[in-house]
């Protein structure tokens, strides 16, 4: 028996209950997707207070974006060779410390930076969290336990909205950012103390650091140069330069993977999966249409039907509700169903829901025209995560399911940050062919063609889906099944 099957022996006896096991990834995974969207509502009282431009002002989410998307690939291999738990309390760690320092920040350029390095806590920490459910839960307890964690992630978009209102208008925008502390600390407390940890031994332990800044590299001159269309436009030489940067050193680090690096940070050989190529394919669309379709909604809620940041707050709570539902619903069938049927429900209801959503007006009201769309299009992304998540880990082996997780991860971040990039882009374009580009009918013609375009998106994602092979059933041929008596998910 190898060392590497010793341990994983050994940790399969594990004494803490499911739930707590559970409990841990799940949280932090809520801190890492709510605070993509937590500090959307709070941004006009951020700009204010640290006298931000409105140029400058997106980068407090961008500029954690564009860390959490490109160190994610690394946060994935780090939790195989160091062990989940290790890079789960390291990433943990940062991140709540740039919590507690972005709420006490005092410039912009303070908040900006502090928002990069807690993009790397949550690149370091999000894939550990799907690395701890995968390497927990077998046989039909892992579509429910995926289920749950994908719940909780594609809720997070919509809390986030919620709980940034309601902190901003009862106490101060800095709360969206303490607000992450307890958790944190609870986390930690219960990581150490009922996390066993696991790791591939057989790994050698050195991380592709030179990989690692070449891919890092290559997606923040993407999404910086994406990012920045909305200021300098698509033909701009800015724009271009950054495209060919980003070109570039994704050209040099496909040669270092494939020609140099003896421990690639990326072994593309997981490629050569159908399920996993796809899923995360899917993942880039779906995910990308998403993350942009919160910050859409946002400000047709304050700009259009003139709501306060707690009203705000409370639009978003249905959706919330509908996405945990719907995760709900795909973790229980998954089993019976298989993840295709799923992924091809929820597309077609995601296609569905924006183009109703597109059709809003300058007179449209939240429970007569949105309330319904919006609450398809969230309960169509419960049904789509956790069955994504499943099949871009079911073919990788245990030892490699960090670097799966990190892969999907990254594929919905860098998918969020260039849809949004693209849909405020073409918002923008539309809304500047009238007369008052900042009239009420101008925005609103500007947000109907950035739901037009989502809707496009996840359309492209259900062609995608076709191509996905039937998982039925392939969970509990890939993972052994361990006695009811020992848990009960």
């Amino acid at each position: 028996m190898s060392e590497t099957e010793s341990e994983n022996l050994a940790t399969s006896h594990r004494h803490a209950p499911d739930w707590i096991i559970l409990l841990i990834a799940c949280v932090a995974q809520f801190m890492v997707v709510l605070d993509v969207s937590i500090v959307n509502v709070a941004l006009p009282s951020m700009q204010r207070s640290l006298h931000f431009s409105l140029s400058n002002a997106q980068w407090v989410v961008n500029a954690y974006i564009l860390t959490f998307g490109g160190f994610l690939l690394l946060g994935g291999r780090a939790a195989d060779i160091f062990g989940r738990r290790r890079v789960y309390v390291t990433g943990l760690t940062i991140f709540t410390l740039a919590s507690i320092g972005a709420g006490f920040a005092s410039s912009g350029t303070q908040m900006i930076a502090i928002r990069a390095l807690q993009g790397v806590g949550g690149a370091i920490l999000s894939p550990a969290t799907l690395t701890i459910i995968v390497t927990t839960f077998q046989g039909p307890r892992l579509p429910k336990a995926i289920g749950a964690w994908s719940a909780v992630a594609g809720a997070g978009g919509a809390v986030g909205g919620l709980l940034g209102g309601i902190l901003t208008g009862y106490a101060s925008w800095r709360w969206v950012f303490f607000i992450n502390v307890p958790f944190g600390i609870i986390a930690t407390v219960l990581a150490r103390t009922f996390l066993r940890e696991m790791r591939n031994r057989d790994a050698a332990v050195k991380l592709d650091i030179t990989g690692a800044v070449l891919v890092t590299g290559s997606l923040a001159s993407l999404i910086y140069g994406v990012v920045n269309t909305t200021i300098h436009g698509w033909g701009s030489s800015s724009t271009l330069t950054w495209f060919f940067l980003g070109a570039v050193l994704m050209i040099g680090f496909l040669f270092w993977e494939l020609k140099i690096a003896s421990h690639p940070l990326v072994p593309f050989r997981i490629f050569r999966s159908r399920t996993l190529s796809t899923a995360n394919i899917v993942m880039f669309l779906i995910g990308g249409a998403f993350f942009a379709m919160w910050y859409f909604l946002t400000f047709y809620f304050q700009n259009i039907l003139g709501y306060d940041p707690v009203r705000t707050g409370f639009a978003f709570l249905p959706m919330a509700l509908a996405i945990i539902a719907g995760a709900q619903l795909s973790s229980r069938i998954l089993t019976k169903t298989g993840v295709k049927p799923l992924l091809l429900v929820g597309s077609s209801l995601a296609t569905l829901g924006f183009l109703w959503i597109s059709l809003i007006k300058t007179n449209s009201t939240y429970w007569g025209d949105l309330f319904l769309p919006s609450v398809v299009c969230a309960f169509a992304i419960g049904l789509l995560f956790a069955p994504l998540a499943t099949a871009a880990t079911a073919d990788v082996d245990r030892s490699e399911s960090g670097l799966a997780s990190g892969v999907l991860n990254a594929a919905r971040t860098v998918g969020g940050a260039i849809a949004l990039a693209v849909l405020a882009t073409a918002a923008t374009s539309r809304s500047a062919t009238f007369l008052h580009p900042t009239s009420p009918i101008a925005l609103v013609d500007g947000y109907q063609r950035a739901f037009q375009i989502s809707a496009l998106i996840t359309f492209v994602g259900l062609i995608v889906s076709f191509a996905l092979p039937p998982l039925t059933g392939r969970q509990q041929q890939l993972k052994p099944e361990i006695p009811a008596s020992e848990s009960a998910i």
